[in-house]
């Protein structure tokens, strides 16, 4: 889109034909430079201009320092590339960050030794790097072929780029289309499309000497089809005959493929010698000059054989080496013949130092080597755990696949398809998994190899398919292991017993019969005791009914409480328990069981347990009444969905806390959103737990035959392992019986009642007397709803209690007792409002004015004027952490947390964090 010239190209300082997005690049650096951060995202299709836009961002950036990065085909596998050439001439600002931040960003650089870095922990370093860095001068970074950076570093810059509120900082990336990079889903995007016929036409007779044939003029403005690269490179080097009269035969060829054609045969009128170097440049992604220059000396090439590179415009050799245009280093590397390649490769093998960069140079081995290669792979295969150190899964993953491709011994070769495939599995690249799995399969494992190959393929279907397909591979998994690794076998049917309940309804019934039935015939696992105590009362409870298995499984919770519980290996352990607490109705370890785990996968990073583990206490929170506190673990939630693009375990968190706050739009949606996830995945419990949603929010909106639909619909599979259908029994009660369903709404208390004494506790006794006193009459009535306050207030369980003070007071006001009925229905207006259930605290305030009342709804509380984000910060900061501790948890830096608060504090009405619990507590009740 410029001339050849440094002159042509523009209409004053503005690209020819881009007004529009120079203009909107002018308005992104402005705010930049005033104090606020942007993001943009430049998509279009190659060629379209996209690298000349972020050329004149560098050229129009006066006060502004500029960081750039670019993505390169060849570095795609190396977890932190990108974001390392992007972070590099910032790195003396490393001492500057908080020691937890420090040391996760040196040891995902390579630049110190130390267990893998927590992902978020690296994101949030690189935040505070950038913040640092723009205190003295506003910084924009830009980033080109952003599709073809690393997973991480894609992810990390996205997690970045939303942000950076306060930050005097922008960051612009340029993608090639077609855009499948989710991870930037929601940036503010400009679409780069192509020139007007007027524009293109004026942009082709800049680079055209002499004068052109109309017709032909109009035939290369017609297949350019506006692209400016196509125009400037492409048709301006064509051959006199096709300039004269359009002789020659046209290309059909893909337009992209053309103009890297083009830039080709430009690199083939150059002298071999260059021609080799470029190819040592293209091959070599990080632009090291020293790097390159010793290559080519082992290759027998002198330094200045890249003259005539520059000379031609196709390359820049200063500091660090630069190509023209990604074009050219594509061309030049993908049009070079196998040997070729193999030689520079081998070249930049032997030029880079094994000690200070064996990772990068075992990368190169691997592409120089042209067949099996034991020496080789087993450099991939110590450097793969190198970089699984670091924290690149997904750069492991690549030097393993590599490793059992280069691999002569067959069976060697297994084992390590098997470990490639497992590290494929745990980077999120199930397709490829597969695919090393089915080839591992092809040689001869041992009988631990097996065993492990079938738990691994059940663990891929579980997390890409579903439960359903996942359970009963599973169970075989678990079978084939009781000999070989009796613990890893009771962690497989661990794992079988989750899916069970996920999976809500039959066939799941003789399923998880027979997994129960073989945890309770397999050999005990090792210690820790507590382990083995909840996995058979599990099974106890599955096989031989809720009374004779809830005792052992509440022991074993007890344990669970109690004991310290340490590493990553803990993880799947706390899971378990922290779901089956809920179930045999123990608050008080639900509570504390779902606390650990959200704690104990923050501090381990552990990205497969973290939303999951949120969901838990989301629904934990909202069952205390605690709905801010709910909210602002969703918003977390939210968060590491928008970083790892997996959004479920978020949307599933909403589904339980949307319906208590009443709004029927809101739920909606979320139900909609879980609905299609159910389309995807299959699973039952999320589809009983759309249903329960829907009778919660019916109910409270009292509308009661609608909530009778969805409750009998969420609950006609009954099963004790289910947490939805528990939830939608209760929820059967109260419809049944106000849409005068009560022989329903009996059946409904009863089973109720049967779990709650098998269980014993308060929460589940309490609950069982609220139900049945809305299935009895006159004094066995009012004797069961004081039984259920009374339990009910020595537990944490406000929301039922409140709903119990409700039912009780719309009794009494029934049985005309209106001053006993204002007691109770006032108390419960009061909680409920707190609360912010505002669908049930309207039908108390309706029930007050039936009494005789005089109530008014209430004005909208301090906190309702507050952001999510704000109240999580306004929590924190109430609870005494600092701005780094709050920004640590948050994931956002220091800065945009005091920008938080300030806005926090005005809108408040406060000065200062004194006065901030107090005011929270006065104005909610939900924030203690």
């Amino acid at each position: 889109m410029r001339r050849r010239d440094a002159s042509a190209g523009r209409r004053g300082n503005v690209l020819l034909g881009r007004q529009a997005e120079c203009d909107a690049l002018d308005r992104l650096l402005s705010a930049v430079r005033v104090g606020e951060s942007r993001s943009l995202l430049i998509r279009g299709e190659a060629g379209m201009g996209k690298s000349a836009l972020l050329e004149y961002v560098h050229d129009s950036a006066s006060g502004i320092r500029i960081a750039r990065a670019s993505g390169i085909v060849a570095e795609r596998e190396l977890t932190f590339g990108g974001l390392h050439q992007l972070c590099a001439p910032f790195l003396d600002h490393l001492p500057r960050l908080p020691e937890p931040q420090r040391d996760a960003l040196g040891t995902a650089f390579g630049l110190s030794a130390g267990s893998a870095p927590d992902r978020f922990l690296v994101g949030l370093a690189v935040l505070s790097l950038f913040a640092d860095v723009a205190e003295k001068e506003p910084l924009v970074c830009l980033v080109d072929d952003a599709q073809w950076l690393d997973q991480v570093s894609m992810q990390t810059l996205a997690f970045v780029a939303r942000r950076l509120p306060a930050e005097p900082v922008g960051l612009v990336l340029a993608m090639r289309e077609p855009c499948l990079q989710s991870d930037l889903a929601g940036l503010p995007q400009l679409e780069v499309g192509g020139l007007s016929d007027s524009d293109a036409r004026a942009l082709l007779d800049s680079v055209t000497a002499g004068r052109l044939d109309e017709q032909v003029r109009d035939r290369f403005i017609a297949e350019a089809q506006g692209n400016p690269l196509a125009l400037l490179e492409l048709f301006p080097g064509s051959t006199p005959a096709e300039q004269a009269g359009g002789f020659a035969w046209p290309d059909a060829r893909p337009l992209v493929n053309q103009i890297e054609l083009d830039y080709l045969r430009r690199v083939e009128a150059l002298p071999a010698e260059t021609q080799q170097l470029l190819l040592i440049a293209a091959a070599e992604p990080i632009g090291d000059v020293a790097l390159l220059t010793r290559a080519a000396e082992l290759m027998g090439i002198d330094a200045a054989a890249g003259t005539p590179a520059e000379v031609a415009g196709l390359i820049t050799i200063g500091t660090r080496v630069h190509f023209r245009h990604p074009l050219v280093r594509s061309a030049v590397y993908r049009m070079a013949v196998p040997d070729n390649r193999r030689n520079v490769h081998r070249a930049l093998a032997d030029a880079t130092d094994p000690q200070a960069d064996r990772v990068r140079r075992a990368w190169h081995l691997a592409n120089a080597s042209a067949g099996p290669d034991e020496i080789v792979a087993a450099e991939l295969e110590h450097s793969a755990d190198r970089a699984q150190t670091r924290g690149g899964v997904a750069a492991a993953a690549a030097f393993l696949e590599r490793a059992a491709q280069l691999t002569p011994d067959p069976a060697r070769r297994g084992t390590r398809a098997l470990t490639a495939a497992r590290a494929k599995y745990q980077a999120g690249g199930y397709d490829a998994a597969l695919d090393l799995l089915n080839a591992a399969e092809l040689s001869p494992l041992d009988e631990r190899g097996l065993a492990r190959s079938k738990l691994l393929r059940a663990q891929i279907v579980l997390a890409s398919t579903s439960a359903g397909a996942a359970l009963p591979l599973l169970y075989q998994a678990g079978k084939h292991l009781e000999l070989l690794d009796p613990g890893l076998a009771r962690a497989t049917y661990r794992d079988a017993l989750s899916a069970a309940t996920m999976v809500g309804r039959p066939p799941s019934g003789a399923q998880l019969a027979d997994v129960a039935l073989a945890v309770l015939g397999a050999p005990p696992g090792p210690p820790p005791e507590r382990n083995e105590l909840l996995l058979s009362g599990v099974a106890t409870v599955a096989t031989k009914g809720y009374s004779a298995g809830v005792p052992v499984v509440r022991q074993a919770l007890d344990a669970f409480r109690v004991d310290g519980i340490l590493g990553e290996e803990a993880l799947g352990w706390l899971s378990f328990a922290s779901h089956m607490a809920p179930l045999v109705w123990d608050f008080g370890n639900w509570s504390a069981l779902s606390a650990k785990l959200v704690e104990l996968a923050r501090e381990t990073g552990a990205l497969s347990v973290l939303p999951s583990a949120l969901h838990m206490l989301v629904s934990n929170r909202a069952a205390a009444g605690e709905l801010a506190a709910a909210e602002a673990l969703l918003a977390e939630a939210v968060t590491i969905g928008e970083v790892t693009g997996s959004r479920f375990f978020a949307q599933y968190a909403a589904l339980v806390l949307e319906p208590w706050k009443g709004r029927e739009t809101a739920t909606r949606q979320v139900i909609e959103a879980v609905t299609r996830e159910v389309a995807l995945q299959g699973e039952g419990e999320l589809d009983i737990a759309a249903q329960w949603a829907s009778a919660v929010l019916y109910n409270g909106l009292g509308r009661y035959e609608e909530a009778y639909g969805a409750a009998e619909r969420g609950s006609e599979h009954p099963q004790e392992l289910a947490g939805p259908t528990m939830g939608s029994l209760i929820e059967l009660v109260e419809a049944a019986a106000r849409s005068r369903r009560p022989v329903r709404a009996a059946e409904a208390a009863q089973r109720i009642d049967e779990m709650a004494q098998a269980s014993g506790t308060d929460w589940a006794l309490g609950t069982s007397a609220s139900m049945r006193g809305q299935v009895n009459d006159g004094p066995a009535a009012e004797t069961l709803y004081r039984e259920a306050i009374e339990r009910l207030e020595r537990t944490e369980a406000r929301m039922m209690l409140a709903r119990s003070r409700l039912l009780y007071g719309e009794w009494l006001r029934r049985e005309n007792r209106r001053m006993d009925a204002r007691e109770h229905l006032g108390v419960a207006y009061e909680m409920l409002s707190q609360m912010g259930a505002e669908a049930f605290a309207e039908r108390a305030r309706r029930e007050l004015q039936a009494t005789g009342e005089k109530v008014s709804k209430r004005t909208a509380e301090a906190r309702a004027t507050l952001t999510t984000q704000e109240v999580q910060i306004a929590r924190l900061a109430g609870e005494g952490l600092t701005n780094p501790e709050i920004g640590s948890q948050l994931f956002i830096s220091p800065r945009t947390v005091e920008w938080h608060l300030r806005k926090v504090f005005g809108k408040l009405g406060i000065v200062s964090r004194k006065q901030l619990r107090a005011t929270l507590l006065e104005g909610t009740g939900a924030m203690a």
